[in-house]
């Protein structure tokens, strides 16, 4: 067990560097390894459902959305007016996605998922090769953008992250960068922001559920917290292209693996 608590807060910490880095809160790399490694046939079975993967997913998404929105506040860079009404219009999107899991087997929940990463790693990876972005760290004072686009595009955001137990920061800062014309760091930060809030409303259906292990969910959430502070002060050093490249190149790889992984294909 001394041993199980070490891994699992070392995992916490990558998941909360890179999760914060790139603004996707970490439940993309934790999904697919509570899948591989930590379900019935595993090294250490401690999931024997669906449901119980991303409800535990969803906790550490939580710790590291919370502690990596702290330290993009205290940078100043979230971008509040949209932050808000985004963080708001996920909340019914989550709160169903928790109910919707519990109807999901094992290998549904494998293709399902890899599917939308190679959908989306393809996408992002496209955008990141043939546009110019520019690292700007504050949004101008004049910056605008669709409001209604944004509020509900969010709405199917917070479903898909309560789904999956992604928290859907993968889902939500490509809408913010491509559809929404955000910069590369507001649109993580902002991410963030959002993530906090959906998260959390998802976490307490989920625990209301009987979905979280609380072992890895407990020392997972606390090597996160820490992680996202190292995350946060690393954005401010990379450039956007190679934030956006990372994550295509992780959601591609980890796609074709649940895929084939499912056995339905």
């Amino acid at each position: 067990m001394g041993i199980d608590i070490l891994l699992f807060l070392i995992l916490g910490v990558f998941v909360g560097t890179f999760g914060t880095l790139v603004g996707i809160g970490g439940g993309l790399i934790c999904v697919p390894i509570f899948i591989f490694f930590l379900s019935d046939g595993g090294i250490y079975p401690y999931f024997h459902t669906a449901a119980q993967i991303t409800g535990t997913s969803l906790v550490i998404v939580l710790a590291n959305a919370l502690s990596g929105t702290a330290a993009y506040i205290r940078q100043k860079r979230v971008y509040f007016p949209a932050a808000v009404p985004f963080a708001l219009a996920t909340l019914p999107g989550a709160f169903l996605g928790s109910y919707i899991v519990d109807d999901f087997t094992g290998p549904m929940l494998y293709v399902s998922f890899g599917a939308f990463l190679l959908i989306m790693a393809c996408m992002m990876y496209w955008n990141a090769t043939h546009k110019t972005h520019v690292d700007v760290h504050e949004l101008p004072a004049n910056f605008t953008f669709n409001r209604s686009l944004g509020i509900g595009s969010s709405l199917g955001v917070g479903f898909l992250s309560s789904i999956f137990g992604i928290g859907g920061g993968v889902i939500h800062v490509p809408l913010m960068v491509y559809l929404l014309n955000f910069p590369v760091h507001a649109a993580t930060a902002t991410s963030h922001f959002v993530l906090a809030a959906s998260a959390a409303f998802g976490v307490i259906s989920h625990v209301w559920l009987g979905h979280v292990i609380w072992t890895p969910a407990i020392c997972i959430s606390i090597g996160a917290a820490v992680g996202a502070q190292i995350g946060a002060a690393l954005s401010r050093k990379a450039k956007s292209k190679m934030i956006l490249t990372l994550l295509a190149a992780a959601m591609f790889a980890l796609g074709l693996r649940l895929i084939w992984m499912s056995g339905m294909i």
